[in-house]
C-alpha cells in the first residue's frame, strides 16, 4: 500500500511542471530499501569492527588486577596466598581486606627460620619491589602491570583515557570538516589511518607521556572511523526506513563485534599484541574508495547535481527499478533553482532564544547519554563476577535494545522513550552497588540495555530537530560534547578509588538528570524535519507534554476514517 501511494505522488510530481523534485523522491523511484541497500548495509560491517577496536582496546590494554600486593623477594619460595598473609598489614576498610600499597618491614630471613606468622607490631612501608597481580582476573601482562600503574600512580589509566578522548575532540572538528569539504569517504579513509598510527605508536610507549600521546593520535578516529560509514547507509535510503537500518546496524555489526571481543583480547596475551591486533586492521580502510560510494547529498551540497544523478541510476539499476527521464529532469531543474541555504552559520542557532534552548538541552541529553554508557562501561572491573564474562554479558544487550529501539522509537517517540529507559537506567545503576556476584551482573546488564536505548534516540534526536542549514554542523557539535563528556568518564570511575560504591551513584544520577533534560526537548517522532529556523520553532511550539506519537497515529486514521465516510453520506 505505501509502495504504491510512493508511486502516486511521483507520478503526480511528474504532471506538475512547477512541482519540486528532492532527493528523497529520486530515491523512492530507484528504490527505497532494495539490493543495493541492503549489499551496501553489508559492505559497512569492517567499520563498525574498527570501531570497537577503537573504543575498547585501551580498556584491556591498561586494565590491572584490583586484587594485587606488594612483592617481597625474599618470601617467593611461598605460595602467592603465603607471601601476601606473611608480608602485607591487615586493612580491614580496604576492598579485600588487606593493604595494597605496604608492606611490613622485618627481618625475612629470620622470619622465616621462626614462626612464619605475621606480627601487628612491624613497622610498615611502602611497596619496596614492585607489585604481585592476581592472573586469574587478569590473565595476561598489560601496561598497567608492567609499569605498575598503581597506588600513588593508580589515576594513570584513568589520564590517558581522558587523553585519548580529548584526541576525539579535536578529531571531531578535523574529521568532520575533511568530510563536509572532501567527502564522506576520504574521512573515513583519513580517520582509520590516524587510528592504525596511533594504535601501532602505543606499543612502543616506555612511560605514561609517550603512550597518551600515541593514544591520543588514536582517539582522533573514535566515533568517525564508524559513524562516516554509517552516515553513507541512511543517506542511501528513504527517510521511513532510516530509524530501522540505522540501529539494524548497530544491533547486528557492533554488538556482534563488541560481545566477541573480550575473547580475542584473550586470544592476544600481551598488551602490545593487542595493540597490533586492534590497530592494523584499520589499513584496510585505504581500500574504501574502491568498493564504498560518495554521499549523494555530499555531492548535491556542492554543487555536483550530474554527479549525485549518476549515483541514484546506479541504484535503480540494481534495484530493477526505472526512475523517468522527467523525474530527473525536474529534479536537475530544482536542484539548479535552489537557495543557497547552507550559509547560515551555527551562531544562528544562539541567536534565536526557542533554538539556543533545545539545541542546549539536546547537548546536555547527548552528554548525559555518553557519561551513563562511557560510565558503565568502565565500571565493569568493579562488579564482583569474571571482568571478561561481565564485559560479554552486558556487551551483548547491544543487539536486543538496538533492535527493540529500530521498531518501537516511531510509535513511543523519542521523548518518553528516553525518559523512561533514563529511569531504568538510574534506578539499575545504583542498585548494582548493593548487589554482587551475578546479580551484579544482572543489574549492570539492564542498566547499559537501558542506556543504549536512550544512547540511539539521543543520536537521532539530535539530527531531527535542527534545521536543514544547519543540520550537519549543528550534529557534529552535539557530538563533540559528547567527547567532552567521555573525558570527565574515565574521572567518575576513578572515584572508586575513595569511595569505592561513588561511580556507580554517580552514574545513575547522571541518568536521572538525563530522564529531566528530556522533559524539556520536542518530540519529533513522525514529523517532518524542519527545513528553516521557523520550521524548528514552529516545532518545538507546537508540543504537548503527555502525547504520545502512536495515539496520534490513531487519532489521524479515526479521523480519516470518518472524514471517508462523511464524504460518501
Amino acid at each position: 500500500m505505501t509502495a504504491k501511494k510512493n508511486v502516486t505522488e511521483i507520478e503526480n510530481k511528474l504532471d506538475k511542471t512547477n512541482e519540486n523534485v528532492d532527493y528523497d523522491d529520486l530515491i523512492s523511484a530507484a528504490g527505497e530499501c532494495g539490493r543495493y541497500q541492503i549489499l551496501l548495509f553489508f559492505s559497512t560491517f569492517p567499520f563498525y569492527i574498527f570501531g570497537v577496536f577503537v573504543y575498547f582496546s585501551q580498556m584491556f590494554m591498561t586494565e590491572v588486577s584490583p586484587n594485587h600486593w606488594c612483592r617481597i623477594p625474599e618470601l617467593e619460595n611461598l605460595t602467592a596466598l603465603q607471601r601476601r598473609d606473611l608480608g602485607v598489614p591487615k586493612d580491614e576498610n580496604a576492598r579485600f581486606g588487606y593493604s595494597q600499597c605496604s608492606m611490613y618491614a622485618a627481618n625475612w630471613t629470620e622470619v622465616l627460620t621462626t614462626t612464619q606468622m605475621p606480627d601487628t607490631t612491624w613497622n610498615t612501608v611502602p611497596c619496596q619491589y614492585g607489585w604481585e597481580f592476581n592472573e586469574t582476573e587478569i590473565p595476561y601482562p598489560t601496561i598497567s602491570s608492567d609499569f605498575e600503574w598503581v597506588c600513588d600512580k593508580n589515576s594513570y589509566q584513568a589520564t590517558a583515557q581522558s587523553i585519548f578522548f580529548v584526541g576525539s575532540i579535536l578529531g571531531g572538528f578535523i574529521i568532520g570538516w575533511v568530510a563536509d569539504r572532501f567527502g564522506r569517504v576520504p574521512a573515513a579513509v583519513i580517520s582509520n589511518i590516524l587510528g592504525c598510527a596511533g594504535g601501532v605508536a602505543s606499543i612502543f610507549a616506555q612511560n605514561l607521556i609517550q603512550f597518551s600521546a600515541a593514544r591520543f593520535v588514536m582517539g582522533m578516529a573514535y566515533d568517525n572511523c564508524m559513524i562516516m560509514a554509517y552516515l553513507l547507509i541512511i543517506e542511501y535510503v528513504a527517510p521511513k526506513y532510516r530509524t530501522v537500518l540505522a540501529n539494524l546496524s548497530f544491533a547486528i555489526f557492533y554488538s556482534l563485534i563488541v560481545t566477541v571481543f573480550p575473547w580475542i583480547i584473550l586470544a592476544c596475551g600481551h598488551w602490545k599484541t593487542i595493540g597490533l591486533v586492534t590497530s592494523l586492521p584499520l589499513a584496510l580502510a585505504l581500500v574504501t574508495p574502491f568498493y564504498l560510494p560518495e554521499s549523494p547529498r555530499w555531492l548535491l551540497s556542492k554543487g555536483r547535481v550530474d554527479e549525485a544523478v549518476n549515483k541514484i541510476l546506479v541504484i535503480g539499476r540494481i534495484n530493477k527499478k526505472e526512475i523517468p527521464p522527467k523525474l530527473i529532469e525536474q529534479f536537475k531543474l530544482s536542484a539548479a533553482n535552489a537557495k543557497e541555504e547552507q550559509s547560515e552559520s551555527c551562531l544562528e542557532i544562539l541567536k534565536r532564544p526557542v533554538m539556543r534552548k533545545i539545541f542546549i538541552l539536546v547537548c546536555i541529553e547527548f552528554m548525559c547519554c555518553t557519561i551513563v554508557f562511557d560510565g558503565l562501561v568502565r565500571s565493569i572491573g568493579q562488579l564482583d563476577f569474571d571482568f571478561f564474562m561481565s564485559f560479554s554479558l552486558v556487551s551483548f544487550t547491544e543487539c536486543p535494545s538496538m533492535i527493540i529501539v529500530a521498531f518501537v522509537m516511531d510509535c513511543l517517540g523519542r521523548r518518553w522513550l528516553t525518559i523512561i529507559v533514563m529511569v531504568i537506567s538510574c534506578v539499575f545503576c545504583i542498585l548494582t552497588v548493593f548487589a554482587s556476584g551475578i546479580q551484579s551482573v544482572i543489574f549492570a546488564v539492564i542498566a547499559r540495555f537501558a542506556v543504549n536505548m536512550s544512547y540511539s534516540a539521543a543520536m537521532q534526536w539530535a539530527a531531527e530537530l535542527l534545521p536543514t542549514s544547519v543540520r550537519g554542523s549543528g550534529v557534529s557539535i552535539v557530538h563533540i560534547c559528547g567527547y567532552v563528556a567521555t573525558v570527565l568518564s574515565p574521572y567518575i570511575v576513578y572515584l572508586k578509588e575513595y569511595v569505592y560504591w561513588l561511580p556507580l551513584i554517580v552514574v545513575g544520577s547522571v541518568a536521572g538528570l538525563g530522564a529531566l533534560v528530556a522533559l524539556g526537548l520536542p518530540e519529533t517522532a513522525r514529523k517532518d524535519m524542519p527545513h528553516t529556523f521557523d520550521d524548528a520553532e514552529e516545532l518545538a511550539k507546537n508540543q504537548k507534554l503527555w502525547t504520545l506519537p502512536f495515539l496520534e497515529m490513531k487519532k489521524q486514521k479515526n479521523s480519516e476514517v470518518n472524514e471517508c465516510f462523511e464524504s460518501e453520506l
